[in-house]
């Protein structure tokens, strides 16, 4: 490809062209539109959604909507009908149509395998709390009174968490990363949490939900 063809292309157009002259994937192109269903789109997801099914287009590619519900009490089915109504009304029509919820078996058995390699722990600590051992950014966090917790209390802590044994907000579930990260995100951040909420589509049978930055990224 010539370099003026490549300067015609945004950053994300030079990443797939680069891929695909590369044969990464055999070419296959397959974006995705992520959107939480807790509330209407707005402007800027319209963006987010022309440039997911417009570079799978031009590309011969497809893209998937996938819904992030992981959020029972901001999360309704209003909110999903709503947002296929607007992306058909925007002109496009997805190949599949997924939910992180389908997948909260194997989300949960992840965050088991973190706790099980020693990768995270529970934590007692209140929101505020919590928020206050990660510190502000140019100076390192605290590290929680309950970091040092062994694998078989946090295994049966989250199994009790899971059972229903504690109430909402007692005990939250953190990745054991590093608290004197610049990067704030890295300081030990929160990745499961109690939630007495009817989901639009589990109902009642979690009572446990991953957090977003935890859940998209799988």
């Amino acid at each position: 490809m010539s370099e003026s063809k490549k300067e015609s292309l945004n950053f994300i157009e030079q990443i797939v062209a680069e891929d695909i002259e590369n044969g990464k994937h055999e070419g296959r192109i397959h974006t995705r539109f992520p959107p939480e269903p807790n509330g209407y789109l707005h402007i800027g997801h319209a963006k987010a959604i022309c440039i997911n099914f417009e570079t799978a287009k031009k590309y011969g590619g497809k893209t998937n909507l996938r819904f992030d519900d992981t959020n029972p009490t901001t999360e309704d089915t209003s909110y999903v009908d709503s947002i296929k109504r607007d992306i058909k009304w925007l002109g496009y029509e997805w190949e599949n149509e997924l939910y992180a919820s389908d997948y909260v078996d194997n989300l949960y058995a992840f965050a088991v395998k973190l706790i099980e390699k020693g990768m995270a722990y529970i934590d007692d600590s209140s929101a505020e709390e919590i928020a206050e051992m990660k510190g502000v950014p140019t100076k390192p966090g605290v590290e929680s009174p309950y970091r040092k917790r062994s694998v078989e209390e946090n295994l049966r802590l989250f199994q009790g968490m899971r059972d229903g044994a504690f109430e909402d907000g007692a005990k939250v579930l953190r990745a054991k990363v590093d608290m004197s990260s610049p990067n704030m995100h890295m300081r030990d951040p929160v990745i499961y949490r109690i939630k007495r909420d009817h989901h639009h589509r589990t109902a009642d049978k979690w009572i446990i939900y991953p957090m977003y930055d935890f859940a998209h990224g799988q």
